[in-house]
């Protein structure tokens, strides 16, 4: 029986395949739950006149790790749920403020897909291009991950003891 929710194992990409997320609106309620677990209660996440008239960006912006962490989110929920094994190294750049009420998405290209000596695995490198409501670009960054091959995917979501098909 095939489980639903289960993301791509390396198997099934090459380079140059493409995809997109779903979109997601980030809120206030984000906002600051994001920045109390963390601890980043600077001003200017927790004031929120402080950017009406203080600072260079204007307006109730996001940490840019809010941003990343989202669009990370909605891709386990589909591109590699249950396949994504470790992210090895992030290269970001931020390249407009993101804010509250600011809706995003990201448009990845996988570059490169090495497999691992150990077998079944493989080092799977993306660009990732995160967009905004206007389809301004906001951020990029390089992931490199370890991702599972079809026999671990397959094993994900198995009741103990179920063999796979």
């Amino acid at each position: 029986m095939k489980v639903l929710g289960v993301g791509c194992c390396w198997e099934e990409l090459a380079a140059g395949d493409q995809f997109r997320t779903l979109r997601r609106t980030l809120t206030e309620t984000d906002l600051v739950n994001f920045v109390s677990v963390t601890g980043m209660t600077e001003v200017i996440f927790i004031d929120a006149t402080h950017g009406e008239h203080n600072g260079a960006i204007r307006g109730r912006f996001v940490p840019g790790a809010l941003t990343y962490t989202i669009i990370e989110g909605l891709q386990c929920q589909g591109f590699f749920q249950g396949t994504g094994l470790a992210m090895l190294e992030l290269e970001q750049k931020m390249m407009k403020p993101v804010f509250v009420d600011d809706t995003v998405y990201a448009e990845i290209e996988v570059i490169s897909i090495k497999p691992t000596s150990r077998g079944g695995r493989a080092i799977v490198s993306s660009m990732n291009n995160v967009r905004n409501q206007n389809g301004d670009l906001v951020m990029t960054y390089k992931a490199v991950r370890m991702m599972a091959g079809r026999a671990e995917r397959d094993a994900v979501g198995r009741p103990p003891g179920e063999l796979a098909a």
